[in-house]
């Protein structure tokens, strides 16, 4: 009878450290066909805060929304979708939050394409105005997420005036420098086209959102095309902040090894070093996230978290731990089996992880939660 109530007891332990999943939006529900493109932050106050495109269709430019939900309970429950930005027939992209620690400001960054365009349109323009052009707008929130700003245009700022046709925030989420000499710089990871001919780069403010720079491309993007000459082999991209305060770049591959790339900003994101490959994590060309979970804590580097596809294709989604500051990635456990596209990874209140993803062919953004030794267990 001993032995069978400690086998009871150690299943039931196991079992409370597998992972939780809950929805939270739902294609076909709150008014809207489709959701997609997540990201999510954790205020201050501990609230979970979810974003994404709400789409009429599927297409990446389907007169996007931009759209909110919020949890009180880790992630459990989700209240009322909440309408951040409606522009009409424009379709608004890649939201990207981030949260200034010191006030406790929730910043949304996130694009605005014209009507008419589409993200390989070759009529895109570059420069600040007329109507082929994208443009930047940045959005806040002081009342942990219950209510939102009027948004604001950053184009001037955030967008190089005679290069850029399409830019893109991450999407995913941007970061605040904790430690070395840019300590408290908001950091929010870059993209811009032409489009196949993208750079990464980042956009950064370092008086607390008031006002925004750009720093300079990574190089090394181009890489040899049969068809075009060359071809860049970055795109949608997130950052991380490493154990002496610089930053690592974590991006998307269009060319090269099918595996994710990095960089490494000695600079607090200004500059970078050329891009190499993470040789532990494969890459189906899919946006993947990437979190600072904590600082040294007996590791040495502390830990940072990735998650993406571990496949081929968009699925298998899986969660990486690096303990080397995110040069490499040598423990892996699968999180969720079937169709997984765009995630972000979070640090809740309480320690746990959570990851924010697409799942079932784009029909669902779910939000899974589980302890760090599940990610650790062996």
């Amino acid at each position: 009878m001993k032995s069978l109530l400690i086998a009871f007891l150690v299943a039931t332990s196991l079992a409370a450290q597998e992972p939780e999943f809950f929805d939270c939006f739902i294609g076909g529900k709150d008014g809207y066909p489709a959701y997609r493109i997540p990201s999510i932050v954790v205020s201050k106050k501990g609230s979970v805060l979810a974003f994404a495109e709400a789409r009429k269709t599927l297409a990446d430019q389907a007169q996007n929304d931009i759209v909110t939900k919020r949890s009180t309970d880790g992630g459990a429950t989700w209240g009322a979708l909440k309408l951040i930005h409606d522009d009409g027939e424009n379709s608004l992209n890649n939201p990207t939050a981030v949260v200034e620690q010191q006030s406790g400001r929730v910043f949304l960054m996130y694009q605005r394409i014209p009507a008419h365009l589409k993200e390989a349109s070759k009529n895109t323009d570059t420069g600040f105005a007329g109507e082929n052009v994208y443009r930047n707008f940045l959005v806040w929130s002081d009342d942990d997420g219950v209510t939102w700003s009027t948004p604001l245009d950053v184009t001037t700022t955030t967008k190089r005036p005679d290069r850029a046709t399409t830019i893109c925030s991450g999407p995913g989420i941007g970061i605040q420098l904790t430690r070395g000499p840019h300590k408290g710089r908001l950091v929010i990871p870059f993209n811009e086209g032409p489009f196949w001919l993208w750079q990464n780069f980042s956009v950064f403010s370092d008086d607390a959102g008031q006002s925004w720079k750009t720093g300079v491309d990574v190089p090394g993007a181009m890489v040899p095309d049969a068809k075009m000459g060359q071809r860049s082999q970055i795109n949608e991209v997130q950052m991380v902040e490493l154990s002496d305060g610089s930053v690592r770049l974590d991006s998307r591959q269009f060319g090269g090894a099918k595996t994710r790339k990095t960089a490494v900003s000695r600079d607090g994101g200004l500059t970078w070093s050329g891009i190499t490959d993470i040789a532990d994590i494969r890459d189906p060309s899919c946006m993947a996230g990437v979190l600072r979970y904590s600082f040294d804590d007996g590791s040495g580097m502390g830990k940072i978290i990735h998650t993406g596809p571990d496949s081929a294709k968009r699925d298998h989604g899986a969660v990486y731990l690096s303990l080397d500051d995110g040069a490499t990635f040598p423990i892996k456990r699968g999180l969720y089996a079937g169709s997984f596209a765009y995630s972000v990874p979070t640090r809740l209140a309480d320690g746990r992880v959570g990851v924010f993803f697409e799942a079932d062919n784009y029909k669902r953004l779910v939000f899974a939660r589980f302890p760090m030794s599940w990610l650790e267990r062996e």
